[in-house]
C-alpha cells in the first residue's frame, strides 16, 4: 500500500475524519513525497517534491444523476490587470442507463480554486437531434477536455460524440466524431460544438478524441490522440496532426495506427505528452494499460504494458491514465488493482500518481502517492491541467455507479487535487 499522510491545519487526521470533513466542503490534503531523479532523465541529481490541497467545488448525487468527466482549462492573465480564469466542464450522468450524458455543465474560478461559480447548463454543448441511417437520434458531446491553445490565445475543448438510439440507449455500430468548441471569456460561454472532418469516412466512421490529453506544438499545430474502429477490426489509436486558427480545427495528417490482437475491444483513450525531447503515449486496454515513446510525436515504438520498476504489473486495466508533466520529472496518474479496493468497480479508485522512469518506461513504485482517496465510487474519468509554473491540477468526480457504492462514503463529489511544486515547472507556457 502507498504511504500517505493526511494533514489539516498542520494537524494529522485519520481517514475517517477526512471522509467526515469532506462532506462539509473543501478539505486540505497535504502529501510530502520525496522524489529522486532516475535514469533516462537529463537533470540527474535534482530532486522534486510537492504538497497537495484537495478541494471540492461541487457535488451531485440524488439517486438519479451525478457529475462525470470534470476537466478544466485555464485562461491565463495576459495583461497587467487581467485575472486568470479556470474553466471546468462536466457532463451530467443519467444513472438509470449506461453512459447516458444528457447535458454539459460549466463552472469557473477566478481565484485559483478558493471560490467557484455554481454549475450552469451549457446550451451550446447540449445534445442535438440528427438523422442517422434514416432515424432521428440524439447525439451528445462527452468526454470533453478544455486546454489553452497558446498560439491563438483561445481555450479549445475537444472530446467526442455519442450517438444514442431514440430511447437514449448506447448501440453499436454507431458513428462517432471528434467534437470541439471554443470558449468565449467575455460571454462566459462555449461556441456551438462542431465535428472534426476526417479524410476517410469509412475508416474513421467511429473515431473520436474522448478523454484524450493533447499536446500543442509551439507553432500552434495540435497533436490530438484519437481512437477509431476500422471495419472488421477492433479499436486502434493514432495521433492526428491538426491545425487550429482560433475558430476551426482541420485535419492535416495522422501518425502510426497502433492496434493489438489480444481478444479484447482493442486500444482506446490515448494521451500524449512531451518530456526531455521525446513524446510519450499512454493507452487504455481491457486487460492492461500500455505505454510507448516517439521522437516525432506521430510514429511510435511498439507498445509495452505498464509495469512497476520492481517487475510487477501496474494493475491498471479497462480505464484511462494521463500525464502530469514537469520540467524535472514525468508522472503518470492512474487507478489499479491491489489497493484494498476490490469493492470498487474495475478498481477505479483511489486515484494514484507516481513518477515514470523515462528510460525504462516503468512506474517507480516508491514514488506512488494517493491524489484522491477511495470512498466506494469509481474515479477513472479524470483530467490534468497545468495552472502555472508552480501548480498542476487533477480533476475528477465520484461516478455513482453501480448502485450501492455510496455505502462507503461517496456522495458525488467533484475533486480538485492541487499539486503545488517546490520548483517551478519550466515546461509551463501561456
Amino acid at each position: 500500500m502507498p504511504r500517505i499522510i493526511y494533514f489539516s491545519f498542520s494537524m494529522m487526521i485519520t481517514r475517517r475524519d477526512f471522509l467526515n470533513r469532506s462532506l462539509a466542503g473543501s478539505v486540505s490534503l497535504v502529501t510530502i513525497p520525496f522524489f529522486k531523479m532516475v535514469s533516462g532523465e537529463r537533470k540527474a541529481g535534482r530532486r522534486l517534491s510537492f504538497r497537495q490541497d484537495l478541494n471540492i467545488p461541487a457535488r451531485l448525487y440524488d439517486g438519479k444523476s451525478c457529475w462525470c468527466h470534470p476537466r478544466a482549462g485555464i485562461i491565463p492573465a495576459r495583461r497587467k490587470n487581467d485575472v486568470a480564469r479556470v474553466v471546468m466542464t462536466m457532463n451530467i450522468l443519467d444513472l438509470a442507463g449506461s453512459d447516458v450524458f444528457r447535458a454539459m455543465y460549466g463552472l469557473h474560478t477566478e481565484d485559483f480554486g478558493n471560490n467557484w461559480s455554481i454549475p450552469g447548463e451549457l446550451s451550446s454543448l447540449a445534445p442535438r437531434m440528427e438523422i442517422i441511417d434514416g432515424v432521428e437520434r440524439p447525439v451528445a458531446v462527452s468526454d470533453f477536455w478544455p486546454r489553452w491553445h497558446s498560439r491563438t490565445g483561445r481555450l479549445l475543448g475537444t472530446g467526442h460524440t455519442v450517438a444514442y438510439s431514440p430511447q437514449w440507449k448506447v448501440v453499436s455500430p454507431r458513428p462517432r466524431h471528434t467534437s470541439y468548441s471554443v470558449y468565449d471569456p467575455d460571454k462566459n460561454n462555449w461556441s456551438v460544438w462542431k465535428k472534426l472532418e476526417m479524410p476517410d469516412p469509412v475508416k474513421f466512421y467511429n473515431c473520436g478524441a474522448g478523454c484524450t490529453q493533447r499536446y500543442d506544438l509551439p507553432d500552434g499545430t495540435i497533436l490530438l490522440p484519437v481512437s477509431f474502429t476500422p471495419p472488421g477490426s477492433n479499436s486502434k489509436v493514432t495521433i492526428l496532426k491538426c491545425s487550429f486558427n482560433g475558430k476551426d480545427m482541420e485535419y492535416i495528417d495522422h501518425g502510426s495506427e497502433i492496434g493489438i490482437d489480444d481478444g479484447t475491444r482493442g486500444l482506446g483513450e490515448p494521451s500524449v505528452t512531451k518530456f526531455d525531447g521525446r513524446y510519450f503515449l499512454t493507452i487504455r486496454n481491457d486487460k492492461m494499460g500500455f505505454v510507448s515513446r516517439s521522437s516525432d510525436g506521430l510514429n511510435y515504438e511498439p507498445i509495452k504494458p505498464w509495469m512497476f520498476d520492481d517487475g510487477a504489473e501496474l494493475g491498471n486495466y479497462n480505464t484511462q491514465q494521463h500525464w502530469v508533466t514537469h520540467g524535472e520529472g514525468l508522472f503518470l496518474v492512474y487507478t489499479r488493482r491491489g489497493a484494498n479496493n476490490d469493492h470498487v468497480f474495475r478498481h477505479r479508485a483511489p486515484l494514484f500518481m507516481a513518477r515514470v522512469d523515462t528510460g525504462t518506461l516503468k512506474v517507480i513504485r516508491s514514488t506512488e502517492v494517493v491524489l484522491v482517496p477511495e470512498r466506494g465510487a469509481r474515479l477513472g474519468n479524470f483530467g490534468v491541467t497545468d495552472i502555472s509554473r508552480d501548480e498542476t491540477w487533477v480533476t475528477v468526480s465520484e461516478w455513482m455507479q453501480p448502485k450501492g457504492c455510496d455505502k462507503y462514503g461517496s456522495d458525488g463529489s467533484v475533486y480538485v487535487a492541487q499539486i503545488k511544486w517546490d520548483k517551478p515547472n519550466s515546461l509551463f507556457r501561456t
